[in-house]
């Protein structure tokens, strides 16, 4: 019945551009961009060297060689998804929007629980996080819907919209019951970047963009009820966790996430010891590396657990890189992301359609926006959404699905159209 009603919402549109329909006779180059793998080995083994130093003297088991596991597997799914035609994404991916669908609802019931959250399948020998597999299925299908309408027109455009609409809505909203506000957010601008590039009228971001300035108006009215009940009542942000959500006129902002956006706004007035102490700690991470750094595991911050160790290697990995290896190191680090980021944009200008033009597309939307949200909250420009930072943050189900995204990029390359 799902997939009955999947198979309907990407059905071409008669008009559609035939470019965009599958079984066309193209030719294949079999050459690879060596650009893409380049990068994201140099930023993978970067990540290890640093997950190391963050980890130097926890007494917890170190885990800078499960890592290296997760590269070499890593390492082959992108092989096995960049050698295989991006057509198949077209033919079946509703069937891995499906199989997304369900492990979400899993989690709900069966999945395991950390830090208030239930996020993780615990599959023995790895925990795997759905989340992740939502990203790709949600950009497969979205981009599928695009690829085979004839956006312009306002009938067309209008189904497409509501095609898009509800194909995200459904896992975002299983994602936010875990909770996990970071990754539902990450699909909202990768969308966007789809509709953008498919030539919608520039009303419906207009529209958008209005829509989303009430939205963060309603949401800083809350908080501000959220830091005078604090007040009132003499809370702190740690003491008070549900309590507030009972009074509540915002169900999907929960109390830790308004935390975060108190601390992002007066890190030294809320939660000075809690939330508030690992942005302070970050910022004096990234500003006492200086220009050349402290040199590699000399960093302090992490060394003496000012950076709490639970976080240092995975969501504050920056900042453990920007003291140990300074401005420099740092610039460095930023400028392979960002060339893997323009490459991508390169390699969607070659595709041979446009459905392989949206995925690289989507693909280099997300790791934008991952680099920026992560970067920007160790250096206090952002708030603590628990975003890592691609291919350098520990995490074995992210790591997998970033090579995969770049593997599908590889794909595009590797099949685009002849000239």
């Amino acid at each position: 019945m799902i997939t009955e009603i999947l198979q309907s919402f990407i059905k071409p549109s008669r008009k559609a551009d035939s470019s965009t329909t599958t079984g066309i006779n193209r030719e294949a180059h079999p050459r690879w961009d060596w650009i893409n793998p380049t990068c994201i080995l140099l930023l993978a083994v970067s990540g290890v060297f640093f997950i190391y130093s963050a980890q130097l003297n926890s007494q917890d088991p170190p885990q800078w060689d499960n890592q290296v596991i997760w590269i070499f597997l890593g390492i082959i799914v992108y092989l096995v998804v960049s050698s295989i035609d991006y057509d198949i994404y077209m033919k079946y991916g509703h069937w891995l929007y499906v199989l997304t669908i369900a492990l979400l609802l899993a989690v709900l019931v069966i999945g395991a629980e950390r830090y208030d959250a239930r996020r993780w399948l615990d599959l023995g020998l790895l925990n795997y996080q759905p989340s992740e597999l939502a990203k790709i299925s949600v950009l497969v299908v979205v981009s599928s819907i695009l690829a085979r309408s004839e956006i312009g027109k306002i009938k067309e455009s209008l189904t497409a919209l509501v095609k898009v609409g509800l194909v995200v809505l459904f896992p975002m909203v299983l994602i936010l019951a875990q909770p996990d506000l970071g990754t539902s957010l990450v699909l909202i601008p990768m969308v966007l970047g789809l509709l953008y590039v498919s030539n919608l009228s520039m009303r419906f971001f207009t529209t958008v963009f209005l829509s989303c300035t009430f939205a963060i108006g309603i949401a800083m009215w809350d908080v501000h009820r959220y830091f005078n009940f604090l007040e009132s009542n003499n809370y702190t942000p740690t003491s008070n966790l549900g309590v507030y959500e009972e009074h509540s006129y915002l169900p999907y902002l929960k109390d830790y996430q308004r935390n975060r956006i108190l601390t992002f706004i007066m890190p030294d007035e809320v939660d000075p010891k809690g939330s508030g102490w690992n942005l302070n700690q970050s910022l004096i991470s990234v500003g006492s590396g200086g220009i050349t750094g402290k040199g590699w595991t000399e960093g302090t911050q992490a060394k003496l657990g000012y950076l709490p160790r639970s976080v240092a290697h995975n969501d504050f990995i920056f900042s453990v890189l920007a003291e140990e290896k300074g401005f420099l190191g740092s610039i460095l680090v930023l400028s392979i992301t960002g060339i893997l980021l323009l490459n991508g944009v390169r390699i969607a200008s070659k595709a041979r359609d446009r459905f392989g033009m949206f995925l690289a597309v989507g693909v280099t939307t997300i790791f934008t926006i991952h680099a920026f949200i992560n970067i920007g909250m160790t250096i206090g420009m952002m708030p603590i959404t628990g975003l890592p930072l691609p291919f350098l943050s520990y995490g074995g189900s992210f790591l997998l699905s970033c090579c995969m995204l770049q593997g599908i990029v590889q794909s595009i390359y590797r099949h685009r159209k002849a000239f």
